[in-house]
């Protein structure tokens, strides 16, 4: 069924290449937390299947728009906040791309059927001015950069399942590792004008990562009045995806994406966790070319 729509002429080729490029084009906050509010797939999702039903891509994709979002102010919180940002994906055959969702990477192995390589991306850490009234006295979370490992693997176009894995280690600032397991595939009802995806994902992170997301040391203790904690590696977040986009034009169109989380292990436990469900909705205005 969805190999049929999206073989189709090509006007709606070109439609098909939009949607499958703006699944990597959202806030530059997203690359902000781990895990991310969004389920990590959301960001890089429609990719993994270009090569596979539409081989004949151009040189240069590129998407510019607009966007808001809608997500708590770091995980656990109770408090949300939203926020707008820029729209942006660049990529290069099927060799590099640059996306404020996605990062900057090359793809060092690709083919019809999967992609994998190495990118760089940011952390924005987490600060105490955010929350005051539940964060004084633990201490700034300082943004950082990081290095992604990433790969995913579609089925085929009978059954376009994707499966998705990434590992990522913050160098400073949350100082630490995170991975990532998920899948996702196109939803029946998607059409030339309204493409969708929806699947899970679980989140795993080492110690050193949790420790300084959710632990309470000594000195924090003392300082804010929180039992000491000591936060151990696991997997700490599940989560499912829902995305959506709505071609206005061949080249316009609107995209919306909404995740729930479920934090898990020390991430649940922890007494600075406010929240263990958390929801995030993000909107999107975007051209495509």
């Amino acid at each position: 069924m969805f190999g049929k729509f999206f073989k189709a002429e090509p006007a709606a080729g070109r439609l098909v290449r939009a949607a499958l490029v703006l699944s990597v084009c959202f806030l530059g906050a997203a690359w902000s937390q781990t895990p991310s509010p969004l389920q990590e797939w959301q960001y890089s999702g429609g990719i993994a299947l270009e090569k596979l039903f539409e081989p004949n891509l151009p040189d240069w994709r590129v998407v510019l728009g607009g966007a808001a979002e809608y997500k708590p102010l770091y995980d656990g919180a109770s408090l949300t906040r939203t926020q707008g940002g820029p729209v942006i994906s660049i990529r290069y055959k099927d060799l590099a791309f640059a996306s404020v969702g996605e990062g900057l990477g090359l793809n060092l192995v690709h083919g019809e059927h999967y992609r994998g390589g190495l990118a760089l991306c940011y952390d924005l850490g987490r600060l105490v001015s955010n929350d005051i009234g539940h964060l004084e006295g633990l201490g700034d979370i300082k943004r950082a950069p990081g290095i992604k490992a990433f790969f995913s693997y579609a089925v085929s176009k009978s059954f376009p399942l994707v499966v998705r894995a990434d590992v990522r280690q913050i160098l400073g600032g949350a100082d630490g590792m995170a991975a990532d397991l998920d899948a996702f595939m196109p939803l029946p009802g998607s059409s030339r004008k309204l493409i969708m995806f929806a699947g899970p994902s679980i989140t795993y992170a080492d110690h050193r990562y949790t420790q300084k997301e959710f632990g309470v040391t000594a000195a924090q203790a003392a300082a804010s009045g929180y039992p000491v904690y000591d936060a151990h590696s696991g997997a700490d977040a599940a989560g499912f995806g829902f995305s959506g986009t709505l071609f206005l034009t061949n080249h316009w169109f609107i995209d919306a994406d909404t995740a729930v989380n479920r934090l898990l292990g020390s991430a649940a436990d922890s007494p600075i966790t406010q929240k263990r469900v958390q929801h995030v909705l993000a909107l999107s205005l975007a051209y495509s070319w």
